[in-house]
């Protein structure tokens, strides 16, 4: 089975970043992911969606909470620096060299007198089986 990705709202929302519920997601009053089963829904005006990263889905996983139960912003990871270089020494200038042309050998090749086919280096017709010296 194929899974497709819709175009929604939570497609738009940026990952692990709160973002007022009442924007991205108008409606009737919400759960806290964080809050007990037994406390009251709230109004979207005070809570807050916030998108998860999700190991199996690539589009994550949305839940929304209230102001006491928001995750902290993680700061982005600092940028790895390209590790430096050493100094080379500075190379003499290399002569080319020309290139060696091969000389390809244009003697022709023994020919079976009763089929006209190259024969091998063997000496051995492949058709005839005859025996070219």
């Amino acid at each position: 089975m194929r899974v497709a990705s819709s175009a929604d709202w939570r497609d738009a929302l940026p990952f692990d970043t709160p973002v007022p519920a009442a924007e991205v997601a108008p409606g009737d009053p919400a759960r806290c992911s964080g809050c007990p089963a037994d406390v009251a829904a709230w109004e979207r005006t005070a809570l807050f969606a916030v998108k998860h990263r999700h190991p199996n889905h690539h589009s994550g996983f949305v839940r929304f909470y209230c102001a006491a139960h928001v995750p902290a912003v993680a700061p982005p990871p600092p940028a790895a620096s390209a590790p430096a270089r050493k100094a080379r020494a500075p190379r003499a200038p290399r002569e080319r060299a020309t290139p060696q042309r091969r000389v390809v050998d244009d003697k022709p090749r023994p020919v079976c007198p009763d089929c006209f086919i190259e024969v091998s280096a063997t000496g051995i017709c492949g058709m005839c089986g005859e025996r070219i010296a």
